[in-house]
């Protein structure tokens, strides 16, 4: 297996186990549904439609460094179509498909423009989507019908996998707003291989190990932790749809427990929904015993929420030191921290009025008046390197707030076709992210820029914002979106404030509903609070610009306020 020890036994990903052909009759992937048979997929069966799929590509006269976009919605074909482009070597993206809750004009031209910034040379997608997206953007658009005749016309056998580079582009993750995904991070084969090993390492993954997840392909931690990890390593890949999994969370466990599932990762969010959304009777006769793994990863992680899965969860085998954590991005691939393997992540009570004025994690008893427990990430992993930065760019002292900055050798090479954008400075990049170390180990608390995390999702205000603008019944430039932590949920809830001139009680129903049905119709996510203020209620900068952070504390001290 890929580790530290035999990194050098691997040139590229076209290395993976998976493909390899010793146990072919082993399985690579199972895809599981609800109330449906799982399609068991072997090593052998995996390499040949990843051969079907690279002479597919070929014959369409795609060359060698070809930016492809996979347009599916999650399931086999778009695993295939990922990997069969490296084979060929083209550089592969998964990208999110059009969906009933999404506005397709707004998707079409967010297509159409990342066709245009990227360059791509061919959009891969479903025969009913293909015609449609086809007249959209600026590149070939092939259906899966299309795919398939250009295998029947052609032999699989003798097909030579393309010969990389390591320090060539293995595949983009595209990463930016809700409304907008033009920002890819370019990989080499060397970073990501880089990130595979020592990830491994860090988890203790071993061949007896079998991979669980729902996570969407086009986020970081579906597309690394939840795909190309366990292929990589010839680990069995457990996999599902998420939009299975929201409507019927108990699949997970029940694969879990069928496959002798034992590791998994989920952000905050879902440790909430599935302690909350489970029915008892779906529970019965389960045993998560197997287990020796569940990582908390993709936001900020709540020691509440993990309590909450374990009260849920223990009766059926779950055990705290199961409940691991890991600080993640995709411009380090994935992986930037990891706590350690068989030990509860640690705690750190502090000081939530020294955190907030001081910009400092004190250690106080948890039944202190303003005791605030946090969730230490863990240590980075082996080839990544942390450090905290305070003020003008000094280094900060243990337990001192400052940014988040990484420098690791699997950091992404560029941000594709968009020089105008420089990841590094003095060769780290800032995240953007506030924390603190604490014992060598890593604290995130916030961020410095304005993202909000929403069921592991980044959300930018900015494009909420710039739909709840376009309105009829809003002042334009008067609206102001930002989040709030809630404790039931595990995750952050997104707060619309509106200033409106109608003060008639029934059309601001009306108006409310239509701010709720506009973003989510336009930018799949939900509002969970919707306030409509008179004119002159939203504060400005002294330079004309709303200012979030101001509003959002009016706005939360407006709530504990009797009476508003």
């Amino acid at each position: 297996m890929l580790s530290q020890a035999t990194r050098s036994e691997f040139r590229t990903l076209l290395d993976a186990i998976a493909l390899g052909s010793d146990e072919s009759e082993r399985d690579a992937i199972v895809y599981v549904a609800t109330d449906k048979k799982a399609i068991h997929v072997t090593r052998r069966e995996f390499r040949q439609h990843v051969l079907e799929y690279a002479v597919a590509l070929r014959a369409l006269g795609l060359v060698a460094g070809d930016l492809v976009v996979i347009a599916h919605t999650q399931n086999l074909e778009s695993i295939y179509a990922f990997w069969g482009a490296m084979m060929a070597g083209l550089i592969p993206s998964m990208f999110p498909t059009l969906t009933e809750k999404l506005d397709p004009e707004i998707y079409m031209r967010n297509m159409a423009e990342l066709v245009q910034i990227s360059g791509v040379g061919a959009v891969l997608t479903s025969d009913a989507f293909a015609f449609t997206l086809d007249d959209q953007v600026g590149c070939p658009v092939y259906g899966s019908g299309q795919l398939a005749e250009m295998v029947a016309n052609d032999a699989v056998l003798g097909l030579e996998p393309a010969s990389a580079d390591q320090d060539a582009i293995a595949f983009l993750q595209h990463s930016s707003g809700t409304t907008g995904l033009q920002k890819g991070v370019a990989l080499s084969h060397r970073a990501v291989l880089n990130q595979l090993a020592s990830y491994s390492d860090a988890i203790g993954l071993n061949r007896e190990d079998v991979i669980v997840s729902w996570l969407p392909l086009y986020h970081d931690m579906g597309l690394i932790a939840g795909f190309l990890l366990p292929l990589a390593q010839g680990v069995p890949l457990i996999l599902m749809s998420p939009f299975d999994w929201v409507r019927h969370p108990a699949l997970l466990l029940r694969a879990i427990q069928e496959q002798r599932g034992t590791l998994c990762w989920m952000p905050n969010f879902a440790y909430n929904h599935s302690a909350r959304r489970i029915r008892q009777r779906d529970l019965e006769g389960l045993s998560l015993s197997g287990m020796r793994l569940f990582v908390n990863c993709s936001e900020p992680v709540r020691d509440d929420s993990h309590a909450l899965f374990l009260d849920r969860f223990a009766p059926y085998g779950v055990l705290r030191e199961m409940l691991s954590v890991s600080y993640a991005m995709a411009e380090n691939t994935f992986g930037v921290t990891q706590t350690a393997v068989g030990q509860a992540a640690s705690l750190d009570v502090i000081d939530r009025q020294a955190l907030e004025e001081e910009k400092r994690a004190l250690p106080v008893d948890r039944d202190h008046p303003r005791a605030a427990v946090k969730v230490s990430c863990g240590p980075p992993i082996e080839g990544s390197e942390i450090r905290i930065v305070g003020k003008r760019d000094a280094h900060a002292e243990e337990r001192e707030v400052g940014e988040i900055a990484i420098r690791s050798n699997c950091m992404l090479s560029a941000y594709y076709n968009r020089p105008d954008l420089q990841p590094f400075r003095d060769g780290w990049f800032f995240t953007g992210d506030m924390g603190y170390m604490a014992d060598g180990e890593v604290y995130v608390i916030g961020r410095s820029k304005d993202l909000i995390i929403n069921a592991g999702k980044n959300v930018y205000p900015q494009d909420i914002e710039a739909i709840v603008n376009d309105l009829p019944g809003i002042h334009a430039g008067r609206a102001v979106v930002f989040g709030v932590p809630d404790e039931r949920e595990g995750t952050e809830l997104i707060v619309v404030v509106a200033e409106v001139r109608s003060e008639d009680a029934g059309e601001r129903k009306e108006i409310s509903k239509r701010i709720r049905q506009e973003v989510a119709r336009k930018s799949m996510v939900t509002v969970s609070y919707v306030q409509l203020v008179g004119a002159k209620w939203l504060i400005k900068t002294s330079s004309g610009k709303i200012a979030r952070a101001a509003n959002r504390e009016k706005w939360l001290a407006e709530r504990r306020t009797p009476g508003k």
